[in-house]
């Protein structure tokens, strides 16, 4: 039997589909978040702002999913960012440092897509090390 765990806060944005914020499997030592748009919780609503306020609120609600698993964002390990635009990337990179040092920043992956949904510009997923 697996000792998958889901995790699940009020401080980050609810699923709009059959998912869960994240998993946590105990046994291996992993927790997979599923990919988080910038929605303030509080509201329900797509921040405003742009790229940079995009990828803050974001990296906000990985923060959020995180801490309900007692991780931080040194326990991640591998990030993926989704951009709907390359050329928001240096605005992305920047705001992405101020959540990830340089000296323990996690492995990262960044792409291009066609499209995200509620047509936000940013949504980023991590991998974490229990």
């Amino acid at each position: 039997m697996s000792d998958k765990k889901i995790i699940e806060t009020a401080q980050a944005p609810a699923p709009i589909g059959p998912y869960s914020q994240a998993i946590s499997l105990p046994s291996c030592g992993l927790m997979f978040t599923s990919g988080q748009i910038p929605i303030d919780p509080a509201t329900g609503a797509i921040v405003e702002g742009g790229i940079e306020a995009q990828t803050r609120q974001s990296l906000t609600n990985i923060k959020a999913i995180l801490a309900e698993n007692n991780c931080t964002m040194e326990h991640v390990v591998k990030t993926t960012v989704f951009l709907s635009d390359m050329n928001n990337f240096t605005a992305m990179n920047n705001v992405y440092a101020e959540f990830f040092q340089a000296d323990t920043a996690p492995a990262r992956s960044a792409v291009e897509v066609a499209r995200l949904p509620k047509d936000v510009l940013v949504e980023i997923e991590v991998i974490a090390q229990l």
